[in-house]
């Protein structure tokens, strides 16, 4: 019985170890990966009272189960399956010592009901860990530049036209928004907006709209303090799709990150004609809530050519820009020196 429990805690912790290391090295999450760690070293405190039997216990040489070469290891085809392996690890070896805890005279200190939760946790952190997956490699190409098209801003020009030139720029991201327009038309602009980023291997964002970003297959959806919270929308969106979500301070920013953002925009971060009420935060701003939050952010707010090296500087992973690109007569090369002086390779 020692033997087994050993055996399984072996198990459980190496498990438990690689999931945290994927959170914490590949993709810098630390709410996560402080997660993984706490419910490590609770489940060695409650199993492990018998740290010194267990030991002596252990027989490698005459287990009769232990591969006899390194061929009889599985080997992972990618990340995803190495993650999904280890959470089912994790899992087994719970539910093995929850089994034999039910057994009168059992070496396992805790108590099935106390295991099973912990499974059922296992089981939500394997859930988020493969949304977080998910999303990395489309969280990986948000920095740069991101080009809002607004429909208030088109000066006479469409939609498509702005977005295609803003990315033969360099643009990384478009960002659709439109506050006015009937839901027949942001569906149809949408789509086509859509169609041309997965051409050109840009990212498609839709801001406040659910809807549309459901209906298009968006590849995130940006909020906003007064849109639907950020939770709910992660509940209704694709586990691979992006949301970010609009913040003045840390107090938002923190509360994003733990709601279940992948990215934060911060701003106004200077007075901009797109939204003449709103207050600029300022640069003191954005490195506050750089240093508090794990998350990418993204400056917006009166940003142009002239002051964007300073919001870099002041730790943006990327900056959004209306007015400094659709304001322009020439959007590729308005694009282009913006691109330039962020320095996006």
């Amino acid at each position: 019985m020692l033997r087994l429990v050993d055996a399984n805690l072996d198990r459980l912790g190496e498990g438990l170890r690689v999931l945290e290391d994927v959170s914490r090295f590949l993709l810098d999450d630390a709410a996560l990966s402080r997660r993984l760690k706490a419910l490590r070293h609770s489940l060695v405190k409650d199993l492990v009272p018998l740290e010194q039997e267990l030991l002596a216990a252990r027989r490698v040489a005459g287990d009769v189960g232990a591969p006899r070469s390194t061929a009889a290891v599985p080997h992972h085809e990618d990340l995803m399956a190495l993650v999904t392996a280890n959470s089912r690890r994790v899992q087994e070896s719970i539910r093995v010592l929850e089994e034999f805890a039910r057994l009168s005279g059992s070496p396992v200190a805790a108590k099935p009901a106390r295991l099973q939760r912990l499974r059922f946790e296992v089981y939500e952190l394997e859930r988020e860990l493969v949304s977080r997956l998910l999303r990395h490699d489309r969280l990986g190409r948000l920095s740069g530049l991101c080009v809002i098209v607004d429909s208030a801003a088109l000066k006479g020009r469409g939609e498509v036209e702005v977005a295609a030139r803003a990315i033969k720029g360099g643009a990384r991201v478009i960002q659709f928004r439109d506050k006015h327009s009937a839901r027949v038309r942001l569906l149809y602009v949408a789509r086509w907006l859509k169609e041309l980023c997965a051409e050109k291997g840009a990212l498609f964002i839709v801001n406040d709209h659910l809807d549309i970003a459901l209906a298009v297959g968006a590849d995130g959806l940006h909020l906003g303090q007064d849109d639907l919270p950020v939770g709910e929308a992660r509940r209704m969106l694709p586990m691979d799709t992006l949301i970010g979500c609009s913040v003045t301070g840390v107090a938002q920013a923190l509360r994003a990150q733990a709601s279940g953002a992948d990215y934060i925009g911060i701003g106004a971060i200077y007075r901009t004609p797109s939204k003449k009420e709103s207050r600029p935060v300022g640069l003191a701003a954005l490195k506050r809530v750089r240093a508090r939050v794990s998350l990418p952010v993204i400056a917006i707010g009166g940003i142009n050519h002239g002051n964007v090296k300073e919001v870099i500087k002041a730790g943006a992973d990327g900056v959004a820009v209306i007015s400094a690109v659709l304001g322009a007569d020439d959007i590729e090369r308005a694009t282009r020196r913006l691109v330039a002086r962020i320095g996006q390779n």
